[in-house]
C-alpha cells in the first residue's frame, strides 16, 4: 500500500478521532481512534519512531534520552518540509475495510528491517467479525501521523493526553500526575 495522504479529525458526535489514509491506487482506509486508544498509542508510536531513527545507519544514539533527542530533531526537520496545507482528497475508488471506519481495539507495533514501522490495527469489538489491517510506514510518515493525531487531540480538547502518561525505557505506560482542570 503506497500511502498518498493522511488525515486525522475529531468527530464531535462520536467523540473519536477519524484517521483516514488514501493510497496512490485510489483506496481509502478509515479508522476510529478512541480517547483511550489514543492515550496508549501515541506515546508507543513516538517511542518506536525514536528507535527507528536511532537504528538508521550512521546514528550513534544508544540510550533513551539520546534516541528521543534524535527523533525530535528528525521530526522537526520533517515537519518543516511536510505539506499539511493540501486538503485531503476524497477520491477513493475502493474502501477495502468498508464505508464504516474500523474501530481500533488493539494495535501492535513492530519495527521492521529497512527502517519501517508496521502498525497492525485490529477491531475485536465483535468477536464474530474481527477485522485487521497492517500499515507499513516509513519514519517520515510516522512523524506526520503522530503530528496529525496530536493536533486532533488538541482540537478535541481531550486534556493533556501527552502529559497524562509517560513511556518508561522498557516500554510500559505508567500514569504521571493527574490532569489539571482550570475553572
Amino acid at each position: 500500500m503506497n500511502i498518498h495522504q493522511l488525515s486525522v479529525n475529531h468527530d464531535e458526535r462520536q467523540d473519536r478521532l477519524l484517521l483516514r489514509l488514501n493510497t496512490q491506487d485510489l483506496q481509502e482506509f478509515r479508522f476510529w481512534l478512541t480517547r483511550r486508544m489514543s492515550l496508549r498509542l501515541v506515546p508507543a508510536i513516538e517511542q518506536s519512531a525514536a528507535r527507528l531513527e536511532a537504528a538508521q545507519p550512521g546514528m550513534a544514539a544508544i540510550d533513551a534520552p539520546s534516541q528521543q533527542m534524535l527523533s525530535e530533531l528528525k521530526r522537526d526537520a520533517f515537519l518543516k518540509k511536510a505539506d499539511f496545507a493540501t486538503p485531503f482528497e476524497n477520491r477513493a475508488a475502493q474502501l477495502p475495510l468498508g464505508a464504516e471506519p474500523m474501530l481500533i481495539t488493539d494495535a501492535h507495533l513492530t519495527i521492521k528491517p529497512g527502517g519501517a514501522l508496521e502498525i497492525a490495527f485490529e477491531d475485536k469489538s465483535d468477536p464474530g467479525q474481527a477485522r485487521a489491517c497492517k500499515l507499513h510506514l516509513q519514519v517520515s510518515l510516522v512523524h506526520g501521523m503522530v503530528h496529525l493525531i496530536q493536533q486532533a487531540i488538541e482540537k478535541a480538547e481531550w486534556g493533556a493526553l501527552s502529559s497524562a502518561v509517560k513511556v518508561s525505557e522498557t516500554g510500559p505506560l505508567t500514569p504521571s500526575e493527574p490532569p489539571r482542570y482550570a475553572h
